[in-house]
């Protein structure tokens, strides 16, 4: 593959290592971040101090706070900003895209008003134009800690696109002998496993934060994945994607890993802090929070039974106690295991 130019929308830990990554790999690539001061300090130490500490960023890479500056002429862009401002930055970029620019999700949400995924906000928003760029859409997901991403640890992930040849483009563009890179053409799988997984990953938190052990986790995590599989097929979805990368893998990553926000976000609220001021004093986003009510919503649209995510949602939204929450799950009705 010649050596492409690659836009990488959003500064964080997550869009840092990937832009690490495409530049070890000898990408000529545009990191956007939208605080000035962020973008002197990361182009002062070739260092993202806040997000990403510890790890030098190539001399390919360079870092600016303009939009337009940073989309223009690329042949893809990646989207790494959080959800809920997801749209609102992919809308400012589009007077920069040209056709055939592939536009690239990285980013594990369901926007709260819509309910919409990403890839259907990019839909969306270029239905509102008489004249839109012909682009070409792809979601990057997976088990993939950012900060072992950066560091060169195996790591292995999907990216989907409709159309497949599309997808295997983007394969290319970010496969290493480090970072191996699996083709779909399940998009809608791929984005809802991404963002179902955190809500999970809460409560895997909350599991562990009131001293339950690893059998709780594990049935969280099985009876989570069962949830997640059922919305999905409900919307569509290869059930198989959710044995996948993108479902199992990141699934279990986001329950157990450490380095996991959403899992930290539910350790506290375990040990009894208020969702507040666990927000309040977390630097980046855990996207389970807003993920949350926004699955919450789509389950109910859907007729979707997901018991586990109407806890977090209890615990999150209407201040529920969290021993209460898991009495909850408990005493439900008997069910079968498999139900579709």
């Amino acid at each position: 593959m010649p050596v492409q130019q690659v836009a990488v929308i959003g500064a964080g830990s997550w869009g840092t290592a990937l832009a690490k990554l495409l530049s070890d790999k000898g990408c000529r690539v545009r990191l956007w971040a939208h605080r000035r001061e962020h973008v002197e300090e990361i182009a002062a130490n070739r260092e993202n101090l806040t997000y990403l500490p510890g790890f030098k960023l190539p001399d390919n890479l360079t870092v600016t706070g303009d939009l337009a500056e940073a989309a223009e002429g690329m042949a893809a862009v990646l989207m790494v900003v959080p959800s809920h401002g997801f749209r609102e930055v992919f809308r400012l970029l589009l007077p920069s895209l040209s056709d055939d620019t592939y536009i690239i999700s990285a980013v594990k949400g369901i926007e709260n008003d819509t309910l919409m995924t990403m890839d259907q906000v990019i839909v969306d928003e270029l239905s509102r134009l008489p004249h839109p760029p012909r682009l070409r859409v792809a979601v990057l997901a997976g088990p993939s800690f950012a900060k072992e991403v950066a560091a060169g640890v195996p790591t292995a992930v999907a990216i989907a696109a409709e159309n497949i040849n599309e997808a295997r483009f983007c394969q290319q563009l970010f496969n290493t002998n480090l970072f191996r890179v699996y083709t779909s053409t399940d998009l809608i799988g791929i984005e809802l496993a991404g963002a179902l997984k955190n809500p999970i990953a809460i409560a895997a938190g909350i599991s562990d934060g009131l001293g339950y052990g690893t059998n709780t986790r594990a049935a969280l995590i099985t009876r989570g994945l069962a949830e997640i599989t059922r919305l999905g097929v409900k919307m569509g979805a290869n059930p198989l994607t959710f044995a996948g990368l993108a479902g199992m893998g990141d699934l279990v990553l986001t329950c157990t890993g450490d380095l996991s926000r959403n899992r930290q976000v539910g350790l506290k609220l375990g040990q009894g802090r208020k969702i507040d001021e666990i927000v309040a004093e977390m630097e980046m986003v855990a996207e389970g929070v807003k993920t949350t009510k926004s699955a919450w919503n789509l389950a109910r649209r859907e007729g979707v039974e997901m018991p586990i995510l109407a806890q977090v949602y209890r615990v999150i939204y209407e201040d529920m106690d969290c021993g209460e929450a898991v009495g909850s799950l408990l005493t439900r009705n008997l069910k079968e295991e498999i139900e579709f």
